[in-house]
């Protein structure tokens, strides 16, 4: 053990003078700091129709990094009323603050799930749909030209008389992730989740979240999908903010997810 030698008065006055000046110069930064560290907003991550969870892998090791809790949730793709039944109780079972985030198809389900749920802070649209009550995806795609997705569909009949759709996976990457490099868009075709044919053309129902919620857009100006003009046109509709991003496909949360990460934290920051 080391003994500590008594300290003459000067040395003694000069600390306590140093000691003061740092407290007094990092005081507001520590406060800062600790503000930045804060709890933070709950991420819930909603796939779209021919994705799937972990789709969203690069986003949620980014958003974890930064100290966010992330919760992917599976979407089931049946039909709208039934995939909002189930987001809303996963919303439901999540204490504190929420910011919600949908994929393409996971916009609709997204934005009628939270549609009176007062820990949603935010909504963010990923290349997704912001629909009004009585619009349905078919109906908003055909809003501008520039979907190639109808000639890509291959049905697979069900035995209830409807019918699930898949991608074509040898047409799969050009169509849904070209801007992903083609070993893992290849992997996403043969694991991509079907939607059925009736959630693609069941209308949204009653009060849609981005009426109240405030809502940001991430704009995929190369999709094939959703047209960029019709992206644009729901951002404009929802009064929201909007980032664009060049020479992105419809899988932009899948090629940019620094920047799609970046993008929900800013919601984050602004709004939870």
């Amino acid at each position: 053990m080391f003994r500590r030698k008594p300290s003459p008065p000067l040395r003694i006055a000069a600390a306590v003078l140093v000691a003061a000046s740092t407290i007094t110069a990092v005081g507001p930064s520590a406060a800062a700091a600790a503000r930045d560290h804060g709890p933070k907003p709950t991420v819930v991550l909603v796939h779209g129709a021919f994705a799937d969870s972990s789709g969203w892998n690069g986003v949620v090791s980014r958003l974890q990094h930064d100290g966010y809790p992330v919760v992917a949730a599976a979407n089931p793709l049946r039909g709208v009323a039934s995939d909002t039944a189930h987001l809303k109780a996963l919303l439901d079972s999540i204490a504190g603050p929420i910011v919600l985030v949908g994929h393409s198809y996971g916009g609709i389900v997204a934005s009628q799930a939270a549609a009176g749920d007062a820990d949603v802070k935010a909504l963010v649209f990923v290349a997704a749909f912001a629909p009004q009550a009585g619009e349905s995806a078919v109906e908003l795609s055909g809003l501008f030209p520039g979907s190639t997705l109808g000639e890509t569909l291959r049905p697979v009949p069900l035995p209830d008389g409807n019918a699930d759709l898949y991608v074509d996976p040898k047409l799969f990457p050009q169509q849904f992730a070209a801007d992903v490099p083609a070993a893992q868009a290849e992997l996403m075709a043969v694991s991509q989740r079907p939607v059925t044919a009736a959630a693609l053309s069941e209308d949204a129902a009653g009060p849609q979240a981005w009426t109240t919620i405030p809502s940001y857009f991430l704009v995929a100006e190369a999709d094939r999908n959703i047209p960029p003009a019709t992206q644009r046109f729901l951002a404009a509709r929802a009064h929201g903010t909007v980032r664009s991003v060049k020479v992105a496909s419809h899988a932009v949360f899948v090629s940019q997810p620094a920047i799609t990460a970046s993008f929900i934290e800013k919601a984050a920051r602004e709004r939870a």
